[in-house]
């Protein structure tokens, strides 16, 4: 890492790096260096054979890596007063650094992720700073990093004072991400970071139904929120920040299947894949995926808090667009609203499926004709768009069925 006039900035190899990079948690990178990438993170490090044939084929890409070195989170219940414990967890990381600190491959050392989140127990950033000690005596070649959940002043105020050897920070912000030269400003962190997660905006920062479901942004927003935030915030800062990784490059459940995956389950690439290869190539790809918007029940939103009585006959619309004039096709999907209360990107399982009779309409491909679940409770609608070339577009939104009111 330089520190010069211009102010901070990575080298490889002789020359500066601006990391275009992407959460991977397993997977091919293929698609992610085909998409102008130059990076990917990881949480975790087999330290297997799976690691290594991971760095490799990261190096036959051309992409470098950012590898995760597992600490134990304190909302997990780890004790960071017990030494022993701390001690086994740290010989796993030198094990880890000492196997892959020389790979071609090996950008940083990401030690733990979210250590602060759900826990005010100071005693974590002592064990990242030991941590930290011992990776730079084994490599001084590759900077060491923690990220933070957020970027509370207190919080940065204990890592500067417990973790001083850290080489930068890495910052998590999702939504909120458009207001990180304040917090910076706020938390008085005037060194290096990088973006280590952003996003789309998080459940817990959304808006709600009365009932307390969140309300998710279709995949046409998120990818218009995550281009804005990656322009006027992350490759706007040329003094501090070292650039990002968006999140995350595959899928996952987490309150929803498509919250946080910018791919579906299925395979197909999302609009968010599109607008990064825009923001690192600075050109769309020849194919881009389908535009999706103004997703309602009975003509009514998300936002309007959509309330169905049991097995009341309904109909959904939505309006999609394809930018090449592909062919699309629509699949609807219900589901039981998720009751996960997890955090951190802690596994969630897939709620479950509940079949209500949906039926195309005849005339308006846009719409669908169904009726409402007939047990009340809280239930998500989903909707993904496909033009038959890998890409896709999603929405979904959140009702609930209660009886009528006498």
């Amino acid at each position: 890492m330089v520190h010069d006039a211009a102010g901070y900035h990575l080298s490889v190899d002789g020359a500066p790096f601006f990391v275009k990079g992407a959460g991977l948690d397993g997977g091919d990178p293929t698609a992610l260096a085909a998409r102008g990438a130059n990076a990917f993170r990881t949480w975790h490090t087999d330290i297997g054979t799976a690691g290594k044939a991971m760095l490799d084929r990261a190096q036959a890409l051309g992409l470098h890596v950012a590898l995760g070195l597992e600490m134990s989170a304190p909302r997990h219940g780890f004790d960071y007063g017990d030494a022993r414990a701390i001690a086994q967890q740290q010989e796993k990381m030198r094990a880890v650094v000492l196997r892959y600190k020389d790979h071609p491959a090996v950008l940083a050392w990401v030690v733990g992720n979210e250590l602060n989140l759900w826990s005010k127990d100071a005693r974590v950033w002592d064990a990242v700073e030991s941590a930290t000690k011992m990776i730079h005596a084994l490599d001084p070649n590759h900077p060491v990093l923690t990220p933070l959940a957020g970027l509370d002043p207190a919080v940065v105020a204990e890592v500067k004072a417990r973790a001083p050897s850290l080489d930068l920070l890495g910052i998590q912000l999702y939504g909120d991400l458009a207001q990180l030269p304040e917090k910076l400003q706020a938390a008085q962190w005037t060194g290096p970071y990088l973006v280590t997660e952003f996003g789309p905006v998080g459940y817990w920062e959304s808006a709600k139904t009365p009932w307390e479901a969140p309300l998710e942004e279709d995949s046409e927003a998120k990818a218009a929120g995550l281009l804005s935030r990656y322009q006027h915030v992350i490759a706007a800062d040329t003094r501090q920040c070292l650039g990002s990784f968006v999140f995350l490059w595959g899928q996952k459940q987490e309150r929803t299947a498509t919250w946080f995956g910018m791919f579906l389950s299925s395979g197909e690439a999302t609009p968010s894949v599109d607008v990064m290869e825009y923001a690192w190539r600075g050109r769309w790809p020849a194919n881009r995926a389908p535009a999706l918007q103004s997703l309602q029940i009975d003509g009514r939103s998300a936002a309007q808090g959509v309330v169905l009585a049991p097995g009341v006959a309904a109909s959904a619309h939505v309006a999609v667009s394809d930018p090449e004039g592909d062919p699309l096709a629509i699949a609807w999907t219900t589901r039981l609203e998720s009751a996960a209360h997890t955090g951190g990107g802690d596994r969630e399982d897939l709620p479950l499926s509940v079949p209500v009779g949906f039926r195309a309409d005849p005339l308006q491909r846009d719409t669908v004709h169904w009726h409402a679940p007939r047990r009340p409770g809280a239930y998500r609608l989903f909707v993904e768009v496909r033009d038959g070339q890998g890409h896709a577009a999603y929405a979904n939104l959140p009702f609930l069925v209660q009886p009528a009111k006498k």
